[in-house]
């Protein structure tokens, strides 16, 4: 069990640590054209397009979950029915976003209150940047798909081709096309679209047997009876996700209302836990592709067995990233920055990193077990409770102990979303299984 974890952990490591170099690789461009504001407008940008995509991150996990499950019942044909649903809504979201780039745009410029020079810069920058909506919303659908299908290199090699033709086209629009800020988008819109290319040959050439016409024709396909699972899976994650977003969203407004060292410091403290997640989302991505199988099979020893597997490497990873932050945390924290004053204020606050890995790792390793048994109703609950003690304990605690509080409620929310779940996961996981074999 341990060598089918690593198998399918490891790759999607390896596409995590790829996701940021693709906002590096256009700072890094564009910081070489000698304009302030186009950074501005890069990050400005790049902030918005995450917060847009990151709300339906649920394309990628209520897929895996799906096929996942398909795949353990060896029902081949419903995995590919699975990709052509996810793919159809990925289509519509793409259609919606684009219909309201303007109204998203003005939005967006009206809640960053930026310079005009960087505000033109990120309308630039997202005016063309948008026409890879339906490319990234579709990856999110195969990249799900390739994981339930218990292929994790699939996506691996095609993040790492995303990234090379990234630099190569942006490279080439800027500096041979002369096109500035919008050569940059439009590189990322190139790479985009050349990752759905490379994903569907794959499909193509290991999976086609799978599709046919009469699939992708079938009466009823996408009918509301049969999409409801579907939509009911997703929805619960994008709620979930919104609770998500809402923390982390808020813990960098707090943290602005305590000044730029404050927030400096808060940062780059998150980049701690930022290193963490790569590592255990890897490991939650394979729950969601080994669990989804094993409940799709019925075969509730071997789902047993994963799950403790997956459990025993979650603790190993988190026994070493609190080690390593309490030893070396700061050699760590260093390499973002060599203010002294801000390493300084950070040294006060190092515990709370240090907590983190502690606090979170049984989060990560359960959001991927019941996203692969569909369970999603429970990781939607428990985000609402520890959403919910979030902002309750900051507004406590926020005039008595300052950042200490926000950390303190930072913490407590990354325990209890993994301690709900595993309170309720451990009484329920028998009533969730469906008749068969139990062994």
């Amino acid at each position: 069990m341990n060598r089918k974890i690593l198998a399918l952990a490891i790759p999607n490591i390896v596409s995590n640590v790829t996701v940021p170099l693709l906002g590096m690789v256009d700072l890094g461009i564009v910081g070489r054209l000698g304009d302030d504001a186009l950074i501005g407008g890069i990050a400005v940008g790049g902030t918005l397009f995450n917060f847009l995509y990151w709300n339906f991150s649920f394309l990628r996990m209520g897929t895996s979950g799906l096929t996942a499950q398909a795949y353990g019942a060896r029902d081949f044909r419903e995995a590919a029915r699975v990709l052509v649903r996810a793919l159809c809504v990925a289509g519509i979201v793409a259609l919606l976003l684009w219909a309201l780039q303007q109204p998203l745009l003005r939005g967006a410029m009206y809640v960053m209150e930026g310079s005009e020079a960087v505000e033109q810069a990120a309308r630039r920058y997202f005016l063309v940047r948008i026409w890879a909506a339906p490319a990234t919303l579709a990856l999110y659908a195969l990249t799900g798909w390739f994981i339930g299908m218990q292929n994790a290199r699939a996506p691996m090699w095609i993040a790492i081709g995303i990234n090379l033709v990234n630099i190569g086209a942006s490279l080439a629009a800027v500096r041979l096309g002369g096109m500035g800020i919008e050569g940059v988008a439009l590189g990322t819109v190139v790479a985009q679209w050349s990752g759905v290319l490379a994903a569907l040959f794959v499909i193509r050439r290991y999976y086609g047997r799978f599709f046919d016409r009469n699939l992708v024709r079938q009466s009823g396909m996408l009918k509301w009876n049969v999409m409801r699972r579907f939509f009911r899976v997703n929805r619960d994650i994008f709620l979930r996700t919104v609770c998500l977003v809402a923390v982390f969203t808020y813990f960098t407004v707090a943290s602005t209302r305590m000044g730029d060292t404050l927030l400096a410091v808060n940062t780059l403290l998150l980049q701690l836990f930022t290193l963490f997640s790569y590592l255990m989302d890897g490991f939650a991505y394979a729950g969601e592709a080994l669990a989804g199988r094993y409940y799709g099979a019925r075969n509730l020893s071997q789902l047993r067995r994963a799950i403790r597997g997956l459990l025993g490497w979650g603790t190993g990873v988190m026994l070493l990233f609190t080690v390593l932050y309490a030893t070396i945390g700061q050699s760590i924290l260093a390499l973002f920055t060599d203010s002294p004053a801000i390493l300084a204020v950070a040294r006060a606050y190092a515990v709370w990193a240090v907590c983190v890995p502690v606090c979170g790792f049984l989060a990560f390793i359960l959001d991927g077990v019941l996203v692969g048994m569909t369970a999603t109703w429970v990781m939607r609950n428990a985000m609402f409770v520890a959403t919910g003690v979030f902002f309750g304990l900051y507004f406590l605690l926020e005039s008595r102990m300052g950042n200490a509080g926000l950390w303190i409620a930072f913490l407590s929310y990354l325990f209890l979303r993994g301690a709900l779940q595993g309170v309720f996961f451990s009484r329920r996981i028998f009533s969730w299984f469906p008749a068969g074999n139990k062994s």
